[in-house]
């Protein structure tokens, strides 16, 4: 798999992560399924390791399901469950709902740009709100950076209000936003 496909589904994955575990406002814990059969350790290592992944945590908050449907059609969502760890910067429903009509449709048919402005919203590493307020900037996994601003309580990314902040996922952490970013 090329390098900018793995950044890009790493990206979508984060901001997965981060809007679910935002919203949700769960603590950290593993979602294992009960059978009645008991797992091998080997089984249970592996489920341990990847649940509540940022795509996990993002797909059982209910809010982003914009994000995590983009971030499956783009490819993304198998690194975005990897190692990592990934900073996410994840809008909500509500963020994709304020684009121009038709919008989202044409991006979910553009794989390309599509992963572009996914992977604009994911930042290497795991970036907490108390380290993000300190940075005039972040690079993100696009290649572009992100401009961050903070007046008062209210921290902007580009144009984009953080309205909820570090929503752990086991491979990084999620920072819910009001708005898409864009690249330029």
């Amino acid at each position: 798999m090329k390098q900018s496909t793995v950044i890009m589904v790493v990206v979508g994955v984060i901001v997965l992560a981060i809007v679910g575990y935002m919203v949700i406002g769960m603590p950290k814990q593993n979602t294992m399924v009960k059978t009645d059969k008991t797992p091998t350790a080997a089984q249970t290592d592996t489920e341990t390791m990847n649940s509540n992944t940022i795509v996990d945590v993002a797909s059982n908050a209910g809010d982003f399901t914009t994000l995590v449907a983009a971030v499956k059609a783009a490819g993304l969502a198998e690194t975005l469950s990897g190692e990592g760890p990934y900073t996410v910067f994840a809008p909500t429903d509500a963020a994709f709902a304020k684009l121009p009509a038709g919008t989202v449709e044409g991006l979910l048919k553009d794989k390309e740009k599509l992963t572009q402005i996914l992977t604009y919203h994911v930042v290497p590493g795991k970036v907490l709100a108390s380290e993000v307020v300190g940075l005039p900037s972040a690079k993100t996994v696009q290649g572009g950076e992100l401009t961050i601003t903070t007046e008062g309580d209210t921290v902007m990314v580009n144009n984009a209000k953080v309205i909820k902040t570090d929503i752990e996922a086991s491979n990084g952490v999620i920072h819910v936003i009001d708005t898409v970013l864009m690249p330029q």
